[in-house]
């Protein structure tokens, strides 16, 4: 049995998914919260959570939480749980270099006896072929004998307010059957959707990719759709509709695919398919047409622009929302961006309005400066990107006040009226 006295858990990485699962072990158990940003710790302690995932009452009520940057505390704990980022290079390959130094960090703090387990995403056999061989080389302990390892894959869906970390069931899995109990019976303990324990950390590994593997190639259907609506000149949304009408039709909706998970998962399991010998044709495939849709739309515009004798040679554009979701701040992996790439290839100027996502980030990560508020009667085109809630309060006329007297509205995200635009996917 869990005791609240005999346990110490370390959360390695305080991000979308660290800090969450740190704030409700922290309600529970004696818990550490580690990430090397000093201003990230600093604004957890005056109880400001920038990822808009955790409120300041509920940080407040994690008594038992301490945030740090100091490795050295971590040797007090006996579970340690890394949540860092797990990426793709500009090549599309997994970038793990988080997870090799997350996993030389906690290495450096393992003790007999101790457990450590991984969420951040990754291909089938990381855990076991890649971080063990850190930890056991960091600690001079061995798998199973002195420690014991486990993978449980997060699910968090950023800016998601009504699934939380403890109202989704949580998938588990361990090293030896007695640990993937334990990992099993403390994850239970604060998940109160339940948990999945699975048959191996490998198969856990799996299932974790195939979730948005599974996602992104239905989103690609029906993006591939979209264009083909398009040429045929009928309204995909209303097919949709039609379509939906069916019991067991999937309710999935055209756009962009970013983010973290959807847009960057897919790829971790193609390279290990590849690994292997395996060519994915579907999921590659899948891949492909999401990618491109940024590109897409930017053609779709220029033509409707076009259309309407728009000189498009030095041409500005606004692009309304720049994250990858709607009323997230999130801007990781954001498709966006590709939009605005390709109308600078155009020769046509982008003017970014975000109203969620952090400016200082965005100019960091992105090299633009989005504007604080779009001016009248400035652009020869608008694209609605992203469906945030204040781009959903505006009037149309507001939206429309942008343009100049003669202007593109592109809508994305179907926030506006079939009738008041000139496209959208």
């Amino acid at each position: 049995m869990i005791s609240e006295n005999n346990i110490c858990i370390a959360v390695i990485g305080l991000g979308y998914v660290g800090l969450p699962l740190a704030v409700e072990f922290g309600k529970k158990y004696k818990t550490i919260g580690f990430d090397l940003s000093q201003v990230r710790i600093d604004e957890l302690t005056e109880g400001l959570d920038r990822t808009n995932e955790v409120e300041q009452d509920e940080l407040a009520s994690a008594s038992l939480l301490d945030c740090t940057t100091d490795a050295s505390v971590l040797k007090d704990c006996s579970f340690f749980i890394v949540t860092v980022p797990t990426p793709v290079d500009d090549d599309k390959k997994p970038n793990l270099n988080a997870l090799h130094s997350s996993s030389t960090t906690v290495g450096q703090s393992l003790s007999i006896g101790d457990y450590v387990v991984y969420e951040s995403t990754v291909y089938p056999g990381v855990t076991e072929d890649i971080c063990v061989p850190i930890l056991e080389r960091e600690s001079g302990l061995s798998l199973n004998t002195d420690f014991f390892v486990g993978y449980s894959p997060e699910r968090i869906n950023p800016g998601d307010k009504q699934h939380r970390l403890p109202t989704i069931k949580k998938v588990t899995s361990g090293s030896t059957p007695v640990a993937a109990d334990f990992i099993d019976a403390l994850y239970a303990s604060i998940i109160t959707a339940g948990t999945y324990k699975a048959a191996s950390i490998r198969v856990a590994e799996a299932a974790k990719v195939i979730e948005n593997t599974q996602r992104d190639v239905n989103i690609a259907l029906i993006n591939e759709l979209a264009m083909l609506f398009n040429k045929l000149d009928i309204n995909t949304i209303d097919v949709l509709e039609a379509a939906g009408t069916k019991w067991n039709f999937l309710p999935f909706r055209p756009g962009l695919v970013g983010g973290h998970c959807i847009g960057v998962d897919p790829y971790y399991l193609t390279h290990k398919a590849q690994e292997v010998g395996f060519d994915p044709k579907i999921i590659l495939s899948g891949r492909e047409i999401n990618d491109g849709m940024g590109t897409y739309v930017v053609e779709q515009v220029i033509s409707l622009m076009q259309s309407k004798n728009i000189q498009t040679q030095n041409a500005c554009v606004l692009i309304m929302g720049f994250t990858f979701k709607e009323n997230c701040p999130d801007v990781r992996n954001t498709r966006v961006i590709d939009m605005v790439d390709a109308f600078k290839h155009k020769d046509i100027s982008a003017d970014i309005y975000e109203p969620w996502g952090d400016s200082a980030e965005i100019e960091a990560e992105y090299s633009i400066s989005p504007i604080s508020e779009p001016s009248k009667n400035s652009y020869d085109a608008i694209i609605m990107a992203v469906a945030h809630d204040e781009f959903k309060a505006m009037s149309l006329e507001t939206i429309q006040s942008f343009g100049k007297s003669e202007c593109i509205i592109y809508d994305i995200k179907n926030i506006l009226p079939a009738s008041m635009i000139d496209g959208s996917l």
